[in-house]
């Protein structure tokens, strides 16, 4: 019964003819849905709250929330609960520039020199490559010191951004490979910034926000707290049914442009149907006709796999491939905490976001309720057996890494102290120019690091003069420390740069 009610729901999709069957099966999927998503959060437990959306052509066909947006307030998650989006913001950036573009206010395919003001972006690079380049990651060139103060440490202003173009590096790889990362993003509007003084925020709210009408969507995630309305704080499932705050959560300075909104299901879904329908928007045209589609047009191969998900091209923001026999245009995200799931099926013209407050052990429930979703609506034989079968794959990855993060904290607690001097040596604040102050502190007999936002508890590292420390939760980096002549420490090395002690 259920594949023809879907059956039914998948031709009037296709046809735009939804009429009351249409209206029928939405409610049947609806049903259907939230006993999967109150079963699926029960046996996972490791993830406090979860929202989605899915929408047709016509608009929203369901949205709901469920668990807990914040352990430390207990606050329900509704549909309009905010989410920190994270790299799912890329399409919103892009899509900006894009508009721009289509006024012929900037080319994307001329080269960065042609443009942007004179910057320290060397010249060989500010000559052959373009804003396409920057926005579908096979420019070949990174930026990692901007793309670690944006996002991670939050240490930055205008004028040491600016600065900080002049460590625009070549990379390894060939101009024209796929390569994914922040700093592409991050480098187009630095630039872009001082070219039109407008901020990426301001971009992104008069491009794409505004017109829209999602209101509820915002960089300005400070703000939004304060107003009151309920945000999602990020959480890890380290221990079994004590979902745990993450120590790291985002603020006004560490959201950018490759990572840096909060939205609702609610809101989500009019991106969505912007998406399905090259940028009409509950019948009115939002966007001129093929600009939001000119997103989804692959700029650069690849060949890769994300769970079940194939991968051949990337666009303006949005990655290309397939999931099963269908085209998937996607974009996921996570940090420390948060996961997110965006994509829509261009030719069955149906989409799905997803987005969830953990993601160290059970984020990839963001993957499971989309393909639900997708294999709902193409009248999956069995569906609930297969889904009940792929959430006890997913709890057991759960359990299996519950037992890896176990046995490692247990291993490094062991470890015997490979610091030469006292404490208190070491104390004080480290500077590199490009990445900024690192201070080291004491907490209790332990020593602790922080750079901007971030700050952690240090471990040992089996080297000598070595700590390990955790900035961003649950990824360890080595910091080991230069002694002077005199058995000193003068400097430490952290991400493979030299900090010397101010």
């Amino acid at each position: 019964m259920q594949s023809r009610s879907m059956g039914m729901l998948l031709a009037a999709v296709i046809t735009g003819t939804a009429g009351e069957a249409g209206a029928q099966d939405r409610a049947a999927f609806g049903a259907a849905m939230d006993a999967f998503l109150q079963r699926a959060m029960q046996r996972v437990e490791a993830a406090p709250g979860l929202t989605v959306a899915v929408v047709d052509e016509e608009g929203l066909v369901h949205a709901a929330g469920f668990g807990v947006a914040d352990v430390a307030t207990g606050a329900a998650v509704t549909a309009d609960t905010r989410f920190y989006i994270a790299s799912a913001t890329k399409s919103f950036t892009a899509l900006s520039f894009a508009a721009m573009a289509q006024r012929g206010e900037v080319d994307l395919d001329a080269p960065l020199a042609d443009w942007a003001p004179p910057s320290g972006v060397p010249a060989d690079i500010a000559t052959r490559i373009t804003l396409a380049d920057l926005l579908s990651h096979r420019s070949g060139v990174d930026n990692d010191p901007i793309a670690f103060r944006l996002a991670y440490s939050g240490d930055w202003s205008p004028e040491v951004l600016w600065r900080l173009t002049a460590e625009t590096r070549p990379r390894d790889t060939s101009y024209g490979q796929f390569v994914y990362d922040n700093s592409g993003y991050n480098l187009a509007n630095v630039l872009s910034d001082r070219h039109w003084g407008r901020d990426w925020r301001e971009m992104v709210e008069d491009e794409v926000l505004t017109p829209l009408g999602m209101s509820a969507t915002t960089a300005r995630i400070d703000e939004a707290r304060a107003s009151g309305v309920v945000v999602a704080a990020g959480h890890f499932g380290r221990i079994p049914g004590q979902p745990e705050r993450s120590p790291l959560q985002k603020t006004d300075a560490t959201m950018q442009s490759a990572g840096g909104l909060i939205s609702t299901a609610r809101d989500m879904a009019i991106w969505l149907e912007a998406q399905i329908n090259d940028g009409r928007v509950d019948g009115r045209q939002v966007f001129p006709e093929g600009l939001v589609a000119s997103t989804h047009a692959s700029r650069v191969a690849q060949e890769a796999s994300f769970g079940l998900y194939v991968r051949t091209g990337y666009g303006l923001g949005w990655q290309v491939g397939r999931y099963g026999d269908d085209v998937l245009i996607h974009h996921f995200g996570n940090f420390s905490g948060s996961r997110a799931h965006v994509s829509f099926m261009p030719e069955r013209r149906v989409g799905v976001a997803v987005m969830v407050n953990e993601d160290a052990f059970v984020g990839d429930l963001a993957d499971v309720v989309a393909n639900y979703t997708y294999d709902w609506f193409a009248g999956l034989p069995d569906i609930d057996a297969v889904y009940d079968a792929r959430l006890a794959a997913l709890i057991a990855e759960r359990d299996r890494r519950r037992a890896g993060i176990g046995g490692a904290l247990e291993a490094r607690a062991k470890r015997p102290r490979t610091l030469s001097l006292a404490n208190a040596a070491y104390v004080g604040d480290y500077v590199n120019p490009a990445y900024g102050t690192l201070t080291i502190r004491e907490t209790g007999e332990r020593l602790s690091v922080a750079i901007g936002v971030q700050q952690a508890l240090a471990d040992y590292l089996t080297e000598p003069e070595g700590l390990r420390v955790e900035l961003t939760p649950f990824r360890g980096e080595g910091l080991v420390f230069q002694l002077d002549a005199d058995g000193r420490p003068s400097a430490l090395v952290y991400q493979d740069a030299v900090f010397v002690r101010d």
